[in-house]
């Protein structure tokens, strides 16, 4: 299976983002398909350029985005121009909020 996922380059405590397709089992910094774009998050504010047409080509053919390239495209709004409807991720549960749950 093909994955849409980050592979990281840059120096040491520096670090800046590759996005690319790349096969399920090949490393993370490993053998990659193509390149659709780059991510680095030192800078303010963080930098994001993506192949728009590549991403949905790959998307269309079945490739499946990592949760943190899914976030990326969430907050580029590239998911919803392929999905059609926005993405929400849910609230963060705080830990006294599931224990008061979980009791009673």
């Amino acid at each position: 299976m093909v994955k849409l996922r980050l592979t990281r380059v840059g120096k040491r405590k520096q670090p800046s983002y590759r996005l690319v397709a790349a096969n399920s089992r090949a490393p993370r910094d490993g053998r990659f398909i193509e390149i659709l774009g780059h991510y680095n998050p030192m800078v303010e504010p963080a930098t994001l350029v993506l192949k728009e047409e590549r991403i949905m080509d790959w998307l269309k053919k079945g490739a499946q985005p990592t949760e943190a390239l899914k976030r990326l495209l969430v907050r580029d709004g590239l998911w919803k121009k392929y999905t059609g409807k926005d993405h929400v991720y849910p609230a963060p549960v705080k830990k006294q909020e599931s224990e008061e749950a979980a009791e009673g």
